[in-house]
Formats: structure tokens, sequence, C-alpha cells
């Protein structure tokens, strides 16, 4: 083994290098702007200049005389096309071309389409539109924005978390902390970018898109085309990097199946990347008030968490990490609120971790600040607020080994060795810092289908419309079905990202390898029951007559006790050369009508919080950071991260998603920023040029540990989910690391080389 294959611990399967690692790395894999497909016309998007105010003419005639033009879907086009279904799947309630109304900078205005990408681009370029703009408002503290209570606004949050009397807590603390953080907006920047392919086969339409849901997709275009479900197929093999923006449905996809009907062939429109910033969805900026009140021993009585979110004139979007924050530890008195704050701005959306990393950010930075008040170790101040049961309804964890990663990772990250004065460790003009964060995330999980097939040769085949979105779940719904049908990885084919296949749930909120490898274990468990039961009760081998209990299939063979029979006899004595099942899970707590939901569309994530039990993943994260004295330039050389997470399927593909969320925390921290001018509310730094993203310069060190754990409460397969668990609280222990380094508290990402001239 090495360090990029770990050694599977207990309750962890074997570190298998990924199915589709070859195809990936050598081109061959087919993503969705690559699928070949004849007499292709291409389109461009034309977007607005301005964020707020009304199109009162859009120019069209220099495009139209440009050579190879077909087609300019605009305003008045759309005959009866739907406006997206904000909630439902589609990221915002804005029909772009429904209204002449802008409502957000860079807002579809018009559809170019050509025989060529080149001459859709050079038209584009020359449509020309008359406004009547108004003054828009930018940010969370504009001034023309409204603010109002996410609850009784916002769906999504039914209830802000409480418990107790905070004011009388807080009031009583002899320590408190009441500061105040900001984290920015942030662009979701995936190496695939954004596209839509639309070709109509008749009255049949199927799209090539990459998405995180291949049925949500479906339905939501069926609704807005006013299609019936079965007349509409999505196909989707591999989707290159989402993080959240391609979890919705944006409107541009309606608008090129539109255009595709029109000229009855097929269009592609491949989203530039600056687009990106202002078509699709993004992280909503916020601003947190954060009150501990603390006894001098250390013991939190009072926790109070307010939040700001910025979101959309037209929609009332909000992640609320306060659901997450007041469960963390024993609190004593919880207060919480959440405002969202509407903007002219485009609808956010989902990115990785969606609430919890900027809400720890604020709670875990508030307890760096206690433990410096209070003069004792962070790592302490955590242990002696540790709890077993969720503070808000009392409710137990079903597993918690927060404090025995933050042991584990303290003893890799050589904690013990840290001066805890701030600003006094250097090595030579290079402050030191070092700083620490917990990691956490709910445990999603969701309804979902599969069909799994065994041949007689040994060969498996599993179908489930899940999507391969980088995380490895092709590779670990393969292992599952090797584990359990004792056969070699090598034998088993995984088809995904096709609505044609049974259903699965938006690959989102990590729940996916939970979810599919659930329903996997479940089919072929069912067709386990169905081979053992033919080969005892009517088969004529040497296994006949026995309790099917007790028969195992191990390495191509049906054994039990000693007695071994090869897979291709057990059949021919069953008289079948292979055995197919199909699978539903509905997991504890979700309705019994989640998988026909499931086909219709719509998705079903239960756990985290709801329940019996508080399902969450743990870990402990730790940054060193080196400041120059002299140019205050802020390097990061390490990060270590121990984690608890259930069974881990695959520590190979695990390490890799820890790994890279620790890394995305960090550029969450030092780097991340999408920048508009106050002024326009328009976006300045929509390319990768000046939206910066870590790279391998940026992060010299990072180290893994997976602490073995078993969490049969959770799901069938015992998984977690880590996808967005490893970049929860890296941008707080970065932060902290800053102040351990140079005294200076700062409060606002992301933190760079200016915040500290002064």
């Amino acid at each position: 083994m090495s360090t990029e294959a770990p050694d599977p611990a207990s309750n962890q399967g074997q570190p298998a290098p990924r199915i589709d690692a070859r195809i990936k790395v050598t081109g061959e894999a087919r993503y969705a702007a690559d699928m070949p497909l004849g007499n292709v016309a291409y389109g461009v998007l034309v977007t607005s200049d301005i964020a707020r105010g009304s199109v009162k003419a859009l120019h069209l005639q220099a495009a139209r005389k440009v050579p190879g033009v077909l087609d300019i879907v605009s305003y008045g086009d759309i005959g009866d096309l739907k406006p997206p279904d904000f909630g439902a799947g589609a990221y915002t309630s804005l029909g772009p071309l429904h209204a002449r109304d802008v409502r957000h900078d860079g807002q579809i205005m018009a559809l170019v389409v050509a025989e060529t990408f080149q001459a859709a681009e050079e038209a584009a370029s020359r449509v020309t539109a008359d406004y009547a703009p108004q003054r828009p408002s930018a940010e969370l503290d504009s001034e023309g924005t409204e603010t109002v209570p996410a609850v009784g606004h916002a769906a999504r949050l039914k209830k802000d978390p409480s418990h107790g009397d905070f004011q009388a807590a807080f009031d009583a603390a002899p320590v408190q902390i009441d500061s105040t953080y900001r984290t920015p907006t942030q662009t979701h920047n995936p190496m695939e970018l954004y596209s839509t392919t639309a070709v109509w086969n008749d009255s049949r339409l199927t799209i090539y898109e990459p998405t995180q849901t291949v049925y949500g997709l479906r339905a939501e275009v069926a609704r807005q085309l006013g299609m019936d479900l079965s007349d509409v197929r999505v196909v989707c093999p591999y989707v290159g990097g989402a993080f959240g923006s391609k979890g919705a449905v944006t409107p541009r996809t309606a608008i090129v199946a539109l255009a595709a009907k029109r000229l009855n062939r097929p269009v592609r429109c491949v989203v530039s990347r600056a687009q990106g910033f202002t078509t699709q969805p993004y992280r909503a900026p916020t601003r947190q008030r954060v009150r501990l009140g603390a006894r001098h021993d250390g013991k939190i009585v009072a926790f109070s968490h307010e939040g700001w979110e910025l979101t959309s004139r037209v929609d009332d979007y909000v992640v609320a990490g306060t659901e997450t924050t007041t469960r963390m530890y024993a609190y004593g008195a919880v207060a919480s609120r959440v405002n969202i704050v509407r903007a002219d701005r485009q609808t956010p959306s989902y990115m990785r971790s969606p609430p919890e990393l900027p809400y720890m950010f604020g709670l875990e930075c508030a307890l760096d600040e206690l433990a410096y008040e209070l003069q004792l170790d962070p790592i302490e101040l955590r242990r002696i607020n540790d709890t077993a049961v969720d503070p808000i309804e009392g409710k137990k964890f079903s597993s918690r080994q927060l404090m025995q990663c933050y042991d584990h990772a303290a003893r890799e990250f050589g904690w013990s060795g840290r001066n805890a004065a701030p600003g006094s460790m250097r090595d030579g003009d290079w402050r030191i810092g070092m700083g620490c964060a917990t990691a956490v995330y709910p445990t999603h999980i969701g309804a979902a289908a599969a069909r799994v097939r065994l041949s007689s040769s040994g060969r498996v085949r599993v179908q489930c419309a899940s999507h391969e979105i980088g995380t490895g779940v092709r590779t670990v719904a393969a292992q599952m079905a090797a584990e359990q049908l004792g056969v070699e990885l090598s034998a088993v084919t995984v088809e995904m990202g096709d609505s044609e296949l049974p259903p699965a749930p938006v690959s989102g909120g990590s729940n996916s390898t939970a979810s599919v490898c659930s329903v996997v274990l479940m089919a072929c468990r069912q067709i386990q029951t169905r081979l053992f039961d033919g080969i005892t009760r009517g088969g004529k081998g040497p296994l006949a007559g026995r309790d099917p209990a007790t028969l195992r299939l191990v390495k191509g063979a049906v054994t039990a006790e000693g007695v071994s029979q090869p897979l291709t006899e057990a059949f021919d004595g069953l008289g079948s050369a292979m055995i197919e099942e199909y699978a539903e899970f509905v997991p504890e707590g979700a309705p019994p009508d989640a998988v026909r939901k499931l086909y219709a569309g719509h998705s079903t994530l239960v756990g985290g919080p709801k329940g019996n039990v508080v399902k969450f993943a743990f870990g402990a994260e730790f940054v060193e950071v080196r400041i120059h004295a002299r140019t205050h330039e802020i390097r990061v050389p390490r990060l270590v991260g121990t984690f608890a997470a259930g069974r881990i399927m695959n520590p190979r593909t695990a390490r890799s998603q820890l790994m890279g969320g620790m890394i995305w925390g960090m550029a969450s921290a030092l780097l991340e920023s999408t920048e508009l001018d106050a002024r326009t509310a328009r976006t300045v730094n929509r390319d990768l040029q000046e939206y910066y993203l870590a790279v391998n310069a940026d992060t010299p060190d990072v180290r893994i540990a997976m602490l073995p754990e078993v969490d049969p409460a959770v799901n069938p397969a015992g998984v977690k989910g880590i996808g967005e668990l490893g970049d929860v609280g890296t941008n707080a222990a970065v932060a902290n690391a800053i102040y351990h380094a140079t005294g200076r508290r700062i409060r606002t990402l992301p933190i760079r080389l200016e915040d500290l001239l002064s």
C-alpha cells in the first residue's frame, strides 16, 4: 500500500483504483459536450450588460448577417415555454426570455445558433441592446436591499433552532465573545464547462448535459416544454466536476431544446467561462454574528448564531447553517436566527458543503477566540464542551468520534510542540501559526433503485442512474457488488448517468455512496436468495439440501462448510444463464412513495438532525501557516485532517475526496472570492486568471487519516458520506492559525496579505 492507497482499517474496503481511471486519463471517457452527433448546430448565449432594469430593444440585424447564422431565439420566440420552477428542480424561478425585465448581471437575452461555433460567437458579439437601467443593489450591506427572516419566507427553514433562555444565560456569563464574521460570494468553476446538447427524434427529446440529477433534469425540462416524462431522455455518463453547480436545472436547457426543435437538428451550447459566473448559481455571501458565554473553567453556557444570506429579488433561497452549528457542542442555552437579504443578483444555490462551510467558519473562529480569552488550549475547550446528545432536542448522536479525531490529528500534526502565545513562533523571516477547527457534515441518504445481473460466467452488471461526478461512485458501487456476489472487481460493469436506468437521488449532500451502495446491496442479496434457494431446494449438486443461510459466494463459486460449487455448474443445475434483480431502497424516515417521487424527478433525502438520532460525520483539521514578516505573504505548508465517517468503502477514493475538500477549504480562506462592482452589481473577475483557485504549489503537504467507525444506524451500508466533509472547518483553521502567527484576528474571508499590512 501507499499514501495514496492507505491500508484499510476495520470496516473499510480495499483501496482499489477507479474502474474508469484509464478511460478518463486517456480521453476515452465521453462527457456531455463530447457526444458525437451528426449535423450539429452551435449555440452561443447573449447576456445582459446591466444588473437591473429592462431591455427596450434588442438589435439582431447585424448578427443575422453573419454567414452561417441559422436562428436567434429571443423575446417573443418561446411560445408556451413555462418558466423554471424554483425549489422543484430549478435553481431559479426566473424565465429570462419571458419578460424584458433584467434581474441580474449577465441575464440571458438570446441564443444565437449557427453552423459553426465561431460563427455563433461572432454573431452573438454583434447583438446590442438598448436598456432602461435602474440602480442595482449588489451586496449584503448595499443600499436598497430588503432583509426578511428566513423562517416564513424560505421553504427550507421551518424553525430557527433554539433551547432555553439565551439572553439570560449570556448576560450572566463571566466570559463573553461577541463577534461578526463574513464569507464572500464564491463561484463554481469546475473543469468541465456547462453545456447542453438537445436532439429531437420526432416528438422525443434527448438531452446531453453535465448534471447531478438526470431524473430531476428530465422532469423539469419536460414540465417547461409541456411534454410527457417518457418523451424526454437525459444522458450524462460522466461529469467533469460539479460541486453543486450542476445539481439544479438552469433556464438554458429548455431554451436550447426549443432552438433544436425550431431547426429540426441537434443544437449544442457550451457556456463560456465568463458566462458561467452569471448564468449559473453561486455560493451566497454571509454575515454572521456569533455570541458565546462561558464560565472560567471553559464550560459554555450560552450560544447564539445569527446569519444574513444574500438572495435574489425573485427567489428566497437559504442554506441556514445554524441547523448544524446549534447542535455541535453542549452549549447550555441556544438561540439562532437566519435572515435573507434580497439584492439584484441571480439566485444562489448549493456549493460544496452549502450550509456548513460558511457557518462553521463563524462558530469555529469564535471558539478559538474564546479559548484565547480563557487561556485554554483550543482542543481542550472543545473537549470540555463535547456532548453525546443534541443540545437542541436531547437526541443522541448515532456515533461521535470528534475528540478521537482531534487526538489523532493533533499527534500527527505535532500540536504539542506549539507555543500558544500569538506571534511567538518563527523560522527566520517567517512567522509560524498553528490552528485547528472541527469538520462536520450531516449524514444524508435518499431513496434509490438499481438493477443487478449475475451471469453464469461470473460477470456482473450494475445499472443505476446515479452520476459519476468525480467522487468514484462507479467504483464503490462495483466494489459493493463484487463483495456481495463473490467476484473480482474487474468482473463488474457499472452503467450510470442515463434517465433510462433505475433512478437515484441527486448527487449532492454527500448521499450517493450511501444511497447507491445500500440499494446495490439489496439487489445483490435478492440475487443471493434466488441462487441459494435454487441450489439447495431444486438442484442436484453437492450443496443440495443444505440450509441456504449457510451458503456464501466466494471467488466465483458457491461455498458452504468446505464444499464448493462453481457458478457455471450452479447455474447449469438451475437451468438458467443469469439472475437479474431490481431493487428499491427507501431509507427509514423517508415517505413510502419516495421511489415513485424519484421516478418523477424529486429526490427525498433524510438524515442529519432529523429522525430519532442525530447522524453526523466528524473530523478534526489542523493547519500550519507561514507569514513572511516583511512582505506578509501567506503560505500553508501543512494540512492535517482526521475523520470518522462510518464505513469507508474505498480508502483510496475517500482520501482523494477528503484531501480535495481540505484544499478547497484552504482556498476558501485565502483565495476564492467573486468580486462585484458595488455601483453596477456586475461581476469583475469572471475568469480563472482573476478568480483564484488553489494549485499544487499552494498545498505541498496534505495528510489524511480515517478512523475505523461502525454505525449501523445511518443506513444498511453503514456509510456516512465524505464528499463535503473535508472542506468544512479548514477556513476557520487557517484564520485561527493566522491569528496565532500574527496576533491579528481577521474575521472576513478571504484573508490576503493586504489584510496584514496595517
